[in-house]
């Protein structure tokens, strides 16, 4: 006599109704996924339909107006922009690099002075000090930035970068190991040879990806250039662009300038990106 097999439905997880299977993780994961794309879908659709495109291009994308703004755009609202955000960048990374020695160094007032200067420095507004830097000659009478409308932006940026720039190099001269330095006084050298040449130049290594993105922030923070009143050969981006749109009462130039801006933020965004994965991977 041989036994028959009977098949029993095998239960199901416990509270979950007879006949009815629990979905798994990965299925809810699949079925959200497909749920946000649809909703994606459909606010993309929505915009579409309701954008007036021929009124966004005249306001927005008139090559007319576009083409007013050439040369000028390059020749001299772009270089302005770039020599403004270099030479703020080079004050404010050597400034920067001065007080972060500062910071670490083992003489009380010192420290006292650079902790002043990046608190006040990085909780002020940096629109705030440009208009500081605006009326300074009526609080010094007689007083002139050095190298005139120039000098004045550079200042501004080289304040407002100085302070996170500390704080940067800060934290890359501690990254390196104390041993290197006991090592370089061991051979002879004084403390002041052996951070110039030991431990600063590895400090500096260290820091270029975040020093890279500090300068794209400075270059976006030279648009505050415009509230120093700058005019003719010395406006930079932001300010032609706002003269231009004012007087062809269209807001084309605004775009254009946008775009000139990513075409100099995003590769240097890129290059910042690709040189901390390298030095990751060097790690």
């Amino acid at each position: 006599m041989t036994d028959q097999s009977t098949t029993a439905e095998s239960p199901g997880p416990a509270g979950a109704p007879p006949g009815r299977t629990k979905l798994s993780p990965r299925k809810k994961q699949q079925i959200s996924r497909a749920v946000q794309y649809v909703v994606l879908v459909v606010v993309a659709v929505f915009l579409v339909t309701r954008i007036e495109w021929g009124s966004l291009a005249q306001n927005f994308a008139k090559s007319e107006v576009a083409s007013q703004m050439l040369p000028d755009l390059f020749t001299v609202a772009l270089l302005n922009t770039i020599i403004y955000s270099v030479g703020g960048f080079v004050f404010a990374f050597l400034l920067g690099l001065l007080f972060a020695l500062m910071r670490l160094s083992s003489v009380r007032p010192y420290r006292w002075i650079a902790v002043v200067y990046i608190e006040i420095f990085r909780g002020l507004p940096a629109v705030l000090i440009f208009l500081f830097i605006l009326f300074l000659p009526l609080a010094l009478p007689g007083f002139e930035v050095p190298g005139g409308t120039y000098g004045q932006g550079i200042l501004g940026l080289t304040v407002v970068g100085s302070a996170y720039m500390a704080e940067t190099l800060r934290a890359g001269l501690q990254a390196v190991p104390k041993g290197q330095l006991e090592a370089a006084r061991s051979l002879g050298m004084s403390y002041s040879r052996g951070m110039i040449s030991i431990v600063i130049p590895q400090a500096v290594r260290i820091v270029i990806p975040p020093t890279t993105n500090q300068f794209v922030s400075l270059l976006k923070d030279s648009s505050l250039v415009l509230f120093l009143g700058v005019s003719g050969e010395y406006v930079e981006l932001t300010k032609f662009g706002n003269d231009t749109a004012s007087t062809f009462a269209n807001a084309t130039p605004l775009l254009v300038v946008g775009v000139t801006y990513l075409l100099v933020t995003i590769p240097l965004g890129y290059l910042a990106s690709r040189l901390e994965k390298r030095q990751m991977k060097g790690r």
